[in-house]
């Protein structure tokens, strides 16, 4: 086996043994599991273990590479020129996320389409817009400020069963698709800029692109003045032999081919496009690309296949028997053990991890990172479990969280702002939207509750605590710089920083 392909799989192995022990003990204890649902879930880690270790190879072979070199590309053209560019890329690649496709089916009075196209002209938009601060030099934290103020704003008008469906748009739209390719395209935007500010430039994208749908379906919701949205429910699958457990993945997997062929095609165009017209790699690395890309096709159809079919109903049916217990409060600390060790398995948090430990020098380390997204995560999912369990209105939560958040952003060193906020988008990937979603919805069902209000919203509880954990790891490092020497941030950054592959001169080439 390859040596690189065994240490991401062995890193993966470390990521979901834990989450998969706590599932083991509450399917053995509080929420005993048919046997067939375990089977489901035990099949669905072993895929999703080799998925993310293909995927995390992959993204360094190949979604990395892409997205710097045509960040890169984009940066040298004129703004005229540069804003449609990153518009229509933004749009395209938004189009093609699977989740998205989810969350268009929950607002059956508005067209799928137009909520897409709605969706995807929210994150052409903002995408443009993080062009425009790269090359100007716009400070984040006042950008978000006035973008959120503006979210609360018409949070007041939307319809409430609308709301909860614009807050999760933003969460489902960042996936493990588009987020490496956003967080390298970003690195690429601002590699050439050498001001002080260089190094909280070069994350961001993905907090702006997070905002973009958000604000977009709000305005639809306005437009549509509709309050008529639903949810798919859950059924345990029957299955009596193992041949019917090989046959019901086998049957979720042409699904997944399809899902991700569609959603790397707007990446591998635009990668042709931008090959035959402005980087001119030579071939040993464009062979180099399409290895990754085969690994990152791969990675995420089992990824995918893995949570889906294995890991959902496990979710649902554990949440609906945790909350019918007589003391269905349990599901509150079960809920934050639960969101502790979940934001491991999730692809793009890897990718994430790595970038800021090569941006501060090992000052912060992937671990320390990890640690923090998981205090974050272990918030969001006991507030969401004490919504559940309350009825309480999402916004009660997301207003005093994102004003401490934008609050901070004014105290901490303005790369962590940068960070935080991109890390919101990261942590609520998939695994939010087919294990923790389902988790609070089959306990919402379980206590009475409206799913659609009670239940939804958990990925932007996801998203939002996150911005106020890695800021405070923020305040911790600023602390220690003025006790004690640490590594200093990289000054200028070069495309080494965030080069994740063999040769760093290789990247130099592509630009």
């Amino acid at each position: 086996m390859n040596k690189r392909l065994k240490e991401k799989i062995s890193e993966a192995l470390t990521s979901v043994v834990p989450i998969t022990a706590i599932v083991l003990a509450l399917s053995f204890t509080a929420a005993p599991m048919p046997v067939a649902s375990l089977m489901l879930f035990l099949v669905g880690a072993i895929l999703l273990i080799v998925g993310v270790g293909l995927f995390s190879l992959g993204v360094d072979l190949a979604m990395m590479p892409i997205g710097d070199g045509v960040g890169g590309c984009i940066a040298k053209r004129r703004i005229w020129m540069a804003a449609p560019l990153c518009f229509v890329i933004g749009a395209v690649v938004t189009m093609a996320e699977p989740d998205l496709q989810v969350l268009a089916r929950q607002v059956p009075a508005v067209p799928d389409r137009v909520i897409i196209l709605t969706v995807a002209a929210g994150v052409g938009v903002f995408l443009a817009v993080a062009l425009l601060r790269a090359r100007l030099g716009w400070p984040l934290e006042r950008m978000l400020m006035g973008a959120y103020a503006a979210v609360f704003l018409l949070a007041l008008l939307v319809p409430r069963g609308f709301l909860a469906v614009a807050f999760d748009s933003g969460g489902v739209t960042t996936g493990p698709i588009t987020v490496p390719f956003l967080i390298a395209m970003g690195a690429g935007l601002t590699a050439s800029r050498q001001d002080a500010d260089s190094e909280a430039n070069r994350f961001g994208v993905v907090a702006l692109c997070s905002i973009g749908p958000v604000l977009a379906v709000m305005v639809l919701g306005l437009c549509y003045n509709t309050t008529e949205t639903l949810y798919t429910g859950f059924s345990i699958p029957e299955l009596e032999t193992t041949a019917d457990l090989g046959l019901y993945f086998a049957a979720g997997f042409p699904v997944y081919l399809k899902e991700v062929a569609l959603g790397l095609a707007p990446i591998a165009v635009c990668f042709l496009l931008f090959q035959l017209f402005a980087l001119g790699l030579r071939r040993r690395q464009i062979i180099k690309i399409l290895v990754g890309s085969v690994y990152t096709y791969s990675g995420l159809v089992l990824f995918l296949t893995g949570v889906n079919v294995g890991f959902m109903p496990a979710g649902h049916f554990i949440g609906a028997q945790v909350a019918q217990l007589p003391y269905n409060w349990v599901i509150i600390p079960i809920g934050m053990v639960v969101g502790w060790f979940i934001v491991a398995a999730e692809p793009a948090v890897h990718v994430l991890n790595q970038q800021v430990e090569g941006l501060t020098g090992g000052a912060v380390s992937q671990r320390a990172m990890g640690t923090t997204l998981s205090v974050g995560m272990s918030v969001a999912l006991g507030l969401a479990m004490v919504r559940v369990l309350t009825g309480l209105s999402l916004l009660w939560f997301l207003v005093p969280g994102y004003v401490l958040a934008l609050g901070l952003s004014l105290r901490v060193p303005k790369v962590f702002t940068a960070i935080a906020f991109d890390s919101g988008g990261v942590a609520s990937g998939p695994m939010t939207a087919t294990f923790l979603l389902p988790f609070a919805m089959g306990a919402c069902e379980s206590v009475g509750g409206n799913v659609l209000t009670d239940a939804f919203g958990v990925v932007a509880m996801v998203a939002m605590t996150p911005l106020v954990a890695i800021q405070v790891l923020g305040l911790v490092f600023q602390a220690r710089t003025r006790r004690e020497p640490v590594p200093q941030l990289p000054s200028g950054g070069g495309p080494d920083v965030f080069l994740f592959y063999d040769e760093a001169a290789e990247m130099e080439e592509m630009r």
